[in-house]
């Protein structure tokens, strides 16, 4: 590389530094742009359907955004928050007689519960399973705690979404000239390859959301179907947690899967592990089947990578960083192997 081109990297890399101080905002930007990228996306299409100007595309845009929104707000919020409400009430009781069928398996096993020569005389010695229970839901009350406490100022979180929707609404307004901006951050010689790399960026983005849409529609449905020949209460509440908790790999599914387990242990142990079964059915065909389907142009990302990326984003941005690690992991992963790997470490 040129002295001007390790200058640039250099400016490059102390804008990356100054920028880490105020990552949480930059998460927020960063949710902006994702969001404006789909609708932008979603202009263009608009545009070379029906011949359209720009204008008239953003406007349509808006204004199907602003009906579907409304149609959202009416429909199905208000059913699943009055589920939801009377389903986090149900929680702490289901784990409770899980502790209680629990306790008396281990006093009185069943005839066909396998026999051992350990001396149950002494059980007090032992550790006591409620003690445990409590000290597990302690730590996952701790665990748990910065993530709801993300959501626990309602002030907060409405002055969050209003800067993310006037963010979005700008960018969507002229992303070429905010896209032209960015580039003259970088020196000139490379703004070219950096061009290209952002469309690449993009392509990513939109894959990895049209995939994880319909895959995150498909569990919902699916869920809710299984829950509802199971006799599960608050079943829609059930199947919307599964389509929301599925936008987030790996830890969404199981965390989905508390609710209906949890409701279930109130009736009996063999609901509780039939809910787990159909659950795991579930992701199983949306793993192995229905993803590699959906997502053939997503940009691939190892499984422990995708962990790795959870953990790492999480740890340092919060719970926002745990929505967002995926797209952060695709452009993270763009940007390493196009400019990192390719323009550096194999440019001969």
């Amino acid at each position: 590389m040129k002295f001007n081109e390790w200058l640039g990297l250099l400016g490059l890399i102390v804008s990356l530094a100054g920028l880490w101080q105020f990552r949480q905002i930059v998460l927020l930007v960063f949710t902006a742009v994702v969001l404006a990228t789909v609708l932008n996306s979603l202009v263009r299409w608009l545009g070379r359907k029906f011949n359209l100007s720009r204008g008239q595309s953003i406007q349509i845009t808006l204004v199907g955004l602003l009906l579907a929104s409304t149609l959202f707000f009416i429909f199905i919020i208000p059913p699943f928050l009055k589920q939801f409400l009377q389903l986090i009430q149900l929680i702490p009781l289901g784990f409770q007689q899980l502790v209680v069928w629990i306790n008396g398996l281990i006093q009185n096993p069943p005839s066909w519960f396998p026999q051992s020569d350990l001396d149950l005389s002494n059980l007090e010695l032992l550790p006591n399973f409620s003690e445990i229970a409590r000290q597990i839901g302690s730590l996952a009350t701790k665990a748990f705690s910065n993530f709801f406490a993300f959501f626990s100022s309602s002030t907060a979180v409405i002055l969050q979404l209003l800067l993310v929707l006037v963010l979005t609404l700008m960018l969507l307004a002229d992303p070429l000239a905010y896209r032209n901006l960015l580039l003259q951050l970088l020196p000139c010689s490379y703004r070219s390859r950096a061009d290209e790399i952002l469309s690449k960026t993009e392509v990513g983005l939109l894959a990895w959301l049209k995939g994880v849409s319909i895959d995150s529609l498909f569990v919902a449905i699916l869920s809710g179907v299984g829950l509802l020949v199971l006799r599960i209460p608050f079943v829609y509440a059930h199947a919307f947690l599964a389509g929301i908790f599925n936008f987030i790999p790996n830890i969404g599914p199981t965390l989905s899967a508390v609710f209906p387990v949890a409701v279930a242990l109130l009736n009996s142990p063999g609901q509780a592990i039939a809910v787990v079964v159909w659950y795991v059915i579930v992701q199983n065909l949306e793993s192995y089947w229905l993803s590699p389907l959906v997502m053939k142009k997503q940009v691939n990302l190892l499984p422990a990578a995708t962990i790795i990326g959870q953990i790492f984003f999480a740890t340092f941005l919060g719970p926002l960083g745990l929505i967002l690690a995926l797209p952060l992991a695709i452009v993270v992963k763009t940007w390493t192997k196009e400019a990192l790997i390719e323009d550096f470490l194999n440019n001969k």
